[in-house]
């Protein structure tokens, strides 16, 4: 998601209930880490974006550890969510790719975010455990849909690796965009998943 499709901060002092003082403080912290990296995911840049006071990160999230899992969380989120529940008739392996791929999702600003996140799980073990529990849903999601398709079209298939390999060329689609995006526009990405997909499970 790019800064633009954040939420505007809240009003100083606004009283919201823990579960919206969370979203808030989420969407402040993917907003500094998509403009600076991870030298921008401090205390007082995150409160200031906010317009909170530097105690609500503590009274949230315990750490600035438990803020940047709760970030990758939301990452994960955006990009999932939707497949869950397709519409009666609706692919949800297209749902997939189409939330993949969707502006607020496959963006300079969002892959930034991603390329720090994913430099920090090395270092950072709570992250990285919050790393593990994310991909492992993420790789059942994608192998799902995968295999719904496959079902469908008569194919054989295995589903975790097929998912696998999709996640890695997605991946490394959104490398690509945001060293470059005129080079790898979200059409084209679109387009290189379902060349790896439709031989091997059928249309979809």
């Amino acid at each position: 998601m790019s800064e633009a499709d954040l939420p505007p901060p809240a009003a100083r002092f606004t009283r919201m209930s823990a579960p919206e003082r969370r979203a808030e403080l989420v969407a402040a912290a993917l907003a500094c880490m998509a403009r600076g990296g991870i030298q921008d995911f401090t205390v007082d840049r995150i409160c200031a974006k906010a317009g909170v006071s530097r105690g609500l990160i503590t009274h949230h999230f315990g750490s600035m550890n438990g803020l940047l899992a709760a970030v990758y969380g939301a990452m994960y989120s955006a990009a999932t969510e939707a497949a869950r529940a397709p519409a009666p008739g609706e692919s949800r392996l297209s749902v997939l790719l189409d939330a993949f791929f969707a502006p607020a999702v496959f963006n300079r600003s969002a892959l930034t975010v991603w390329l720090t996140l994913w430099g920090q799980i090395a270092v950072n073990a709570e992250l990285r455990a919050a790393h593990r529990a994310h991909y492992a849903r993420y790789l059942d999601d994608v192998a799902l849909a995968i295999n719904e398709v496959a079902a469908a079209n008569g194919r054989v298939v295995d589903p975790e690796a097929l998912a696998r390999t999709t996640i890695c060329l997605v991946d490394g689609l959104g490398i690509q965009h945001c060293v470059d995006p005129a080079s790898m526009p979200a059409r084209r990405a679109k387009a290189a998943c379902r060349r790896l997909l439709v031989p091997q499970i059928g249309r979809f």
